[in-house]
């Protein structure tokens, strides 16, 4: 067992500023190979040397589908994969590449549906996605990975199934996390061995020790517990980027507690176990919230998170759970982090989020229990199948569609109503071919991609011996994310202004120099962009905005044909790059190929005139939310100079509060000087450590392509 007597010969900080100068060189490393990154931060190591594994296909076009051969190839995959041992972490094991297995056998893939999935620019319809679903790392926890094993095998007797692929699969993954373990237990002894550093030689025989217990055993300790969940990120992020962790101050709590007590550590000791397990991955979690009675669940592990990861400074993925009740202190350190770092912690919203949820037929205790567990989302850990966060339901095509059929129409049949009546046409359809593709998607899933690490850490999948995807857990509320709402709310808003009341143009003149994206009609271009835009309060773009969120979300009031239910909510990610790049020129004064909107949000510059205010923003967003317990966020990013002028972090604090009263459902935030900003962007090499909340997730702002980098530039100028 690990004393803190046995690790003071390097302070703390020390070991983890070792860990913030190691991180950034593996991304400065991984961008010089790799190009820019514009997703989140992965944990994933810089390996120069290629992994010397053969994949063993099971089909004629040489690829692996289905539990057995998915099982086989991991387990060959860990054999094969590189050992990491950090000397100033205290923890082992790192990831350096993906399992190189995907997607679907040809015979089972939705051809029937990719002429419409391309005409309503559905590309991002979430069939054959992977992971996203909340664990309950309790299980391992509790059990440990020999725990897991006699659970997997238990089961299998138990069950009896004529087809063992999904045991069997489930066994050889955990037979290679503990050889993989294991070989890390002898490479830290020979470190150990090898090392004149003090220091190294005792922290490598502590983890030889507490590692070699792990491969049977649950953990006893703290750094155990962080150890445990160490080993779950790694394997969790090699099969598909998995990323949702949990609800991590009451995972560790009781470790912590009982550690204490016993006398075995102190905080820092805990910092330095959190800080390492966050240079380990930045897996999703929160801390604070709610436990199913209602009262807060904050507790001094929950600041010991934050203070970790402030000092460790480096891209990670963790939400604040904002609620009425809240400790406001846990609230108040995480904004006072911002105020430093730039940025920190997202704040997922519980009244929207929660009295969303209920409306889906589930009781208020269960909806406090879900975690913010990824980039925009939320789920009940182990027991919901929501297939979060990997759909874009594109809001815009629909609208060109219909534009372009009443350009096309009779004179008299040109109005903003039957403008309206076309999108809403053509809205519908697109809804019902995302519905169709979920069906599809979970009637065919499993059979081809099992979530072979997550039905490890769910209630049902193993008693069951069914996949996640194909029953083994209770509820299914699956999701899809609108994105573009602000581009059509302000097409419609500028065609009702400037073309119906004001008759400065006509149809046919609008479609032309839309077509001629704006080609020598700048002037014109210049009149669409000005008509008062959604979030400037009170317009009617703020009507249509409303309007077609309103409309969006009843579409999908009922089930797919096969029943299941869907939630609807409006978030992009940096999707609006991709999915703005195929569209022409739009009534607002986009140009073509130019980014859509995000999310639920205005558009930068929104205001009357030009600019606008986080309040009014963040009345906006709430404005505009679908309600049902799938989020619409808001970012904000303030110049932290205007910040202090403008009353400070009680400022922020208040509005804070304020939009989780509103409904909001999840803030992020970044507070940081536009100067650094402006100079960041235009040389990216001068702050290589400077961290930016993009949208749901935090990056370093120089691993950002030049595209994903100006949408950050574009909202702090404007805000």
């Amino acid at each position: 067992m690990v004393t803190h007597m046995e690790v003071r010969t390097v302070p703390v900080q020390q070991r983890i500023a070792a860990l913030t100068k190691t991180k950034v060189e593996h991304t400065q490393a991984k961008i010089a190979v790799g190009g820019y990154h514009d997703i989140d931060d992965h944990g994933i190591i810089y390996w120069p040397d290629p992994i010397p594994f053969e994949l063993k296909p099971n089909h004629p076009d040489g690829r692996c589908y289905g539990a057995r051969c998915i099982g086989e190839n991991f387990r060959a995959w860990l054999d094969a994969h590189p050992i990491y041992i950090h000397p100033m972490s205290a923890l082992a094991g790192a990831w350096a590449g993906t399992v190189p297995i995907s997607g679907w056998r040809p015979e089972d893939r939705p051809e029937h549906l990719r002429k419409l999935h391309v005409k309503y620019h559905l590309e991002h319809n979430g069939i054959g996605a992977m992971n996203h679903l909340g664990p309950d790392m309790t299980i391992g926890l509790k059990l440990g990975w020999g725990g897991l094993l006699e659970k997997i095998r238990y089961y299998r007797d138990f069950n009896r199934p004529l087809d063992t692929s999904f045991y069997d699969a489930e066994e050889n993954l955990v037979l290679g996390v503990q050889d993989w373990i294991r070989r890390h237990v002898v490479r830290a002894r020979e470190i150990a061995t090898e090392t004149q550093d003090v220091f190294v030689r005792q922290n490598m025989l502590d983890i030889a020790e507490m590692n070699e217990w792990l491969v049977e055993n649950p953990p006893r300790t703290l750094r155990e517990a962080c150890q445990f969940l160490a080993w779950f990120q790694s394997i969790d992020r090699m099969w598909h980027f998995g990323g949702a962790l949990g609800q991590l101050d009451e995972l560790l709590r009781p470790y912590y507690e009982a550690d204490k007590a016993a006398g075995i550590i102190d905080d820092e000791d805990a910092v330095w176990y959190l800080a390492s397990l966050f240079f380990n991955d930045t897996h999703y979690s929160q801390v604070g919230g709610q436990a199913p009675d209602g009262r807060d669940l904050t507790s001094e592990i929950s600041f010991l998170i934050l203070e970790a990861a402030h000092r460790l400074a480096i891209p990670y993925n963790l939400a604040v759970r904002v609620h009425d009740g809240m400790d406001r202190r846990l609230l108040r350190r995480a904004l006072e982090y911002h105020m430093v770092d730039g940025t920190g912690p997202s704040f997922s919203c519980s009244k929207g989020l929660n009295e969303g949820y209920i409306k889906n037929g589930v009781p208020m205790a269960l909806a406090r229990m879900r975690a913010k567990v990824g980039c925009n989302w939320t789920a009940l850990p182990s027991i919901e199948y929501p297939l979060q966060d990997v759909t874009r339901q594109c809001l815009v095509k629909p609208f060109l569609l219909a534009f372009e059929e009443i350009v096309a129409a009779p004179e008299d049949q040109r109005t903003i109503e039957r403008l309206w009546e076309r999108y809403v046409h053509h809205l519908g359809i697109s809804v019902e071919i995302m519905k169709q593709g979920m069906d599809w998607h979970m009637a065919h899933h499993a059979d081809n991609m099992i979530e072979i690490v997550l039905d490890l850490f769910c209630h049902g999948t193993l008693e069951r011996g069914l996949d996640a995807a194909a029953g083994g857990v209770d509820i299914y509320n699956l999701t899809v994310d609108g994105v573009g709402l602000a581009t059509v709310a302000d097409s419609f808003a500028a065609i009702e202004q400037r073309v119906i009341e004001e008759k400065r143009l006509t149809w046919e003149e609008l479609k032309e120099i839309l077509d001629r994206d704006f080609d020598g009609g700048e002037r014109v271009r210049l009149m669409l962009s000005t008509v008062p835009k959604f979030g400037s309060g009170g317009s009617r773009a703020d009507y249509w905005a409303r309007r077609i969120s309103q409309t969006y979300t009843g579409m999908y009031s009922t089930p797919t044909p096969n029943g299941y239910r869907i939630v609807p909510g409006l978030f992009s990610h940096g999707d609006i790059v991709r999915l703005g790049r195929d569209l022409p020129a739009t009534p607002n004064g986009r140009r073509a190929g130019a980014p859509i909107s995000h999310s639920g949000e205005p558009d930068p510059g929104f205001g009357r005139f030009g600019g606008g205010t986080p309040t009014a923003k963040a009345t906006a967003v709430a404005a505009v939310q679908p309600g049902r317990g799938n989020s619409a966020p808001l970012q904000l990013d303030i110049d932290y100079k205007l910040l202090e002028e403008e009353g400070g972090l009680e400022t922020v604090e208040a509005l804070i509060m304020t939009h989780n009263q509103q409904g909001g459902t999840l803030i992020n935030l970044n507070i940081i000087s536009k100067e650094k900003i402006l100079e960041a962007h235009q040389d990216p090499s001068k702050y290589p450590d400077l961290v930016v909340r993009v949208t749901g997730y935090s990056a370093y702002f120089h691993s950002l392509s030049p595209e994903y980098r100006q949408q950050v530039v574009d909202r702090i100028l404007a805000d």
